[in-house]
């Protein structure tokens, strides 16, 4: 099976990488990492007004969405710039919110928070057990959603930021208390929705960064010398490349063909494809990352070379939100 993005979509990537290409994004993310969250709000205000957070967000809340297809576009784009901030968190956040307002829970906040979300005016960012103990940029958000079994509250705070593989992924645990927004059945309902979007996202952010560790690598292998030659003709180094490559292409039809599991809205069948994307991309962005290391030298390890952005995210995003044993499984089961 092919799956083939229309004029539009491949249009819609085109001009994101334009745009984020012109962002200045890898200054972006080192601000982020210190705690400086100028630069990467301005990113992320244009990514609103390109309406990438409205792809999340249903048409009755000032959205576009839900548009997973557009979604796993836009994100793939965002990771191979390394853009920073929560921005697979947010997407969550959308879903969880949405659905609980479909089943008549948290109707309130929905309308409050929803359309700032469409519009990139808002930066939020959610808490729950799939996703691990602590929230991504709690320090940061304008509001952090913590699932705990049945009950949706909002946090009241965060504790200290955790060190992380990624130092612009900044990990805080919630702080007790806030306003009890939903509870019941329908919350853990709509949170495993918001963590299968939440997957997915993270999967499309992960392709994206690997095909930026590959894009640098081959032009890097192409400058590089030794014994007179370019380090690129060598059979090994063209071999650790092309197994790259395939990881890659092989992840791209996961990830869109669970984009359509999850615009059909078989909540069974999604998981098991989104689980499987995650898992593939994760992985090639995993190897990309090691082939990139291993053909940049000792350049690769140093903080002040871009490319070290990108090998932090691949290692982190691995993890996120399904650790590989976890999707495997979760295909294994269906």
């Amino acid at each position: 099976m092919r799956f083939l993005l229309d004029q539009e979509q491949t249009e819609f990537g085109r001009t994101l990488d334009r745009m984020l290409s012109a962002a200045g994004t890898a200054e972006a993310v080192r601000a982020w990492a210190r705690g400086e969250r100028g630069p990467g709000r301005a990113v992320w205000g244009r990514l609103g007004e390109a309406g990438v957070f409205a792809l999340a967000v249903p048409e009755a809340y000032e959205g576009a969405g839900p548009l997973p297809v557009e979604l796993a576009v836009a994100y793939v784009e965002a990771g191979r710039h390394a853009v920073p901030g929560p921005l697979v968190e947010t997407a969550a956040a959308a879903v969880l919110l949405a659905a609980l307002a479909e089943r008549g829970d948290a109707i309130a906040a929905g309308k409050h928070w929803l359309p700032r979300i469409a519009a990139g005016h808002a930066v939020v960012t959610v808490a729950a057990p799939a996703g691990g103990p602590y929230a991504l940029d709690a320090d940061a958000a304008d509001a952090v959603f913590v699932v705990e079994g049945e009950r949706l509250r909002t946090g009241s705070g965060h504790g200290p930021v955790q060190p992380s593989l990624d130092p612009a992924r900044r990990l805080a645990g919630p702080l007790g208390g806030g306003e009890v927004l939903a509870s019941g059945p329908a919350v853990a309902a709509a949170a495993a929705r918001a963590a299968d979007w939440a997957a997915f996202a993270t999967a499309a952010q992960a392709l994206g960064t690997g095909l930026a560790l590959l894009e640098r690598t081959v032009v890097y292998v192409k400058q590089r010398t030794q014994f007179g030659r370019e380090i690129g003709s060598f059979q090994a180094v063209k071999h650790r490349l092309a197994d790259v490559l395939i990881a890659l292409e092989f992840a791209r039809p996961l990830l869109f063909g669970a984009a359509l599991a999850l615009a059909d809205g078989a909540d069974r069948a999604a998981g098991a494809a989104v689980a499987a994307a995650k898992v593939a991309a994760g992985e090639a962005a995993y190897t990309a990352a090691r082939t990139a290391l291993q053909l940049h030298g000792a350049i690769g390890y140093t903080d002040e070379y871009d490319l070290s952005l990108w090998i932090r995210k691949a290692r982190a995003l691995r993890t996120a939100w399904g650790s590989p044993s976890v999707c495997r499984a979760r295909v294994l089961a269906t």
